[in-house]
């Protein structure tokens, strides 16, 4: 097995280590990750080693553009020698081997080769159902169907026609006899044209009768067929969870302490597509394999991003939350690692200023950095502080919510009546809310509207993506204020009320392409996330009068 331990290129005397190892999910890289980084975004920039378009070149296949995560993991060698190992997520150049950089955990393709055989198996099954699905004779049949329920449809359709016709003339022709004919004969009339109506409904019901006839017949010897076809695909299912089931079995990740565990343990279950192909675990798992210690990690995107993504070029990135946490949960155990920071609570020794208050509503001037509501972690929030203020208030008390990082108004409704009502007015869109921003550059226009819609990335809560498929409508004026020193101070007017919905319609390519200072999700990390919520304008529920809240932003 070839040694994918990198010697640094670059002068690191001085610098010294890190006291623990880096917490993988929010961190600001240490010095020795971020030369190791830049030797291999060098290394990126200049190899002949593979091609793999990120889409980075002025001439490049649209098509085939795929960014990448990349990753470094500093160690220390048993000898004591300073280095780092590299990884990619996924794939590379649709290959798991590539050299600089360390293979994957376990390659499906290569070892114990059970899964080429039992993939073997299912294909096989594939070809069954495609052979039987296509079969001239099924494909005739289900044809035969639908133009026999067509044809009933529209026969049936015209014989009603054709009897609510007659029944009109009857109809007509009883008026029209009633006064010529004798009683006798008009008895007898009338029971002719009953016999008529009679046999014309027993017509009908005789020609349906037969039509299903035919139709059930054809079907019978078609669900025969498709019968065969539905337990060849339950077969390739149970195949195919085996299979699965036998990968996470094999799939097993090693710690610090030395104990390996399988991805199936690890998530009591089957973990989420892709769950162990993340730049960390493979780093990680390498180390432990050859007795490296790990020193600081540090993962990258490299490339263009997806289109519903908001992923900047060289940027770093903390591990994604559904796939990595479980998994480095158990790997890192063993290791001295950062507390994790978003246990600490930000809201300690930090005022929450009141800037309108009457009998019903209060509003407060929220620090960024402080959480609107109780956390899963944190409790300490606007919620927690208005509760202990006001301890007779009832009801919900916010009635709308603002990111932990955004600062600005956030509006408190004092009893359960008062909140349903100013709500109802948030639901409708009736409220009127202005946000100012600092943007990490210069957009391209000085205002218009935003209409990216918007869904949660289930990979990595809380991040939100563009999603035209499943996302939800998100809309956004805005204008600009002032540009200076390559920053431009924004107004936003939010139509609607997604999560980092601001946040993305700055950042996203389709958006404003430009991140808001210090946004740590979508930009790049800065002393605070520069988003004030700096006007709202509603109509009093009790008195009915126009209220206009304005705090402005202090920077």
């Amino acid at each position: 097995m070839r040694n994918c331990f990198q010697e640094f290129k670059s002068p690191i005397a001085g610098i010294e280590l890190p006291e623990n190892f880096t917490f993988p999910f929010y961190y600001e890289p240490h010095p020795l990750a971020k030369i190791a980084a830049d030797e291999l975004k060098a290394y990126l920039e200049t190899q002949h080693d593979f091609n793999h378009n990120f889409g980075l070149n002025q001439h490049r296949d649209l098509s085939l553009i795929i960014g990448k995560m990349f990753g470094v993991l500093v160690v220390k060698t048993p000898e004591g020698k300073l280095g780092y190992l590299a990884a990619f997520s996924g794939k590379l150049a649709n290959e798991n081997h590539h050299t600089f950089f360390v293979p994957p955990v376990f390659d499906i393709l290569t070892e114990n080769g059970f899964f080429r055989e039992e993939e073997e198996i299912v294909n096989q099954i594939n070809f069954q159902i495609a052979q039987k699905e296509s079969d001239p004779y099924f494909v005739a049949l289900g044809q035969k169907i639908n133009l026999a329920k067509k044809r009933q449809l529209e026969e049936t359709k015209a014989l009603k026609e054709k009897i609510k016709a007659n029944k009109s003339k009857r109809k007509a022709l009883r008026a029209e006899k009633a006064s010529v004919l004798s009683e006798n004969d008009l008895f007898d009339y009338l029971e002719i044209l009953r016999k008529e109506s009679v046999q014309e409904q027993y017509f009908l019901k005789d020609f349906i009768r037969k039509n299903n006839e035919e139709i059930e017949a054809l079907q019978t010897t078609y669900q025969l067929l498709h019968a065969e076809i539905e337990a060849l695909k339950l077969e390739r299912k149970q195949k195919s969870n085996q299979l699965q089931h036998k990968i996470f079995d094999h799939y097993s990740f090693l710690n610090q302490r030395g104990e390996l565990k399988s991805l199936s343990s690890i998530f009591h279950g089957i973990p989420p597509a892709g769950t162990g192909e993340c730049a960390a675990p493979k780093l990680l798992h390498y180390a432990y394999l050859h007795q490296y210690e790990p020193i600081a990690l540090a993962e990258f995107w490299w490339g263009e991003a997806p289109k519903s993504e908001v992923r900047l070029h060289g940027q770093f990135y903390p591990a994604c939350k559904s796939k990595c946490e479980p998994l480095l949960g158990h790997m890192l155990q063993g290791l001295n690692v950062d507390p994790n920071p978003l246990l600490i609570n930000p809201a300690v020794g930090k005022d929450l200023p009141i800037v309108y208050e009457d009998e019903y509503l209060l509003a407060v001037n929220k620090p960024a950095e402080f959480l609107s509501v109780p956390g899963i972690y944190l409790k300490e929030s606007v919620y927690s502080r208005i509760k202990d203020l006001y301890p007779e208030a009832t009801g919900p008390l916010l009635v709308h919510r603002l990111d932990m990082s955004t600062s600005g108004i956030l509006l408190i409704a004092k009893d359960k009546e008062v909140h349903k009502k100013i709500q109802r007015q948030f639901i409708q869109r009736k409220i009127d809310k202005k946000y100012i921003a600092l943007l990490d550059g210069i957009p391209k226009t000085n205002e218009g509207k935003i209409e990216l819609p918007l869904r949660v990335d289930l990979d990595d809560r809380p991040r939100q993506m563009v999603c035209y498929e499943h996302g939800k409508k998100a809309v956004t004026l805005y204008q600009v204020i002032e540009i200076k020193a390559g920053r431009t101070k924004i107004a936003f007017k939010p139509i609607t009320g997604r999560t980092h919905q601001l946040r993305v319609h700055a950042a996203h390519t389709l958006g404003l392409n430009t991140p808001i200072v210090g946004d740590d999700l979508y930009g790049t990390k800065s002393n605070r996330l520069y988003l004030h919520a700096a006007s709202l304008s509603f109509l009093h529920p009790i008195t009915k009068e126009q209220v206009i809240i304005e705090v402005p932003e202090d920077f």
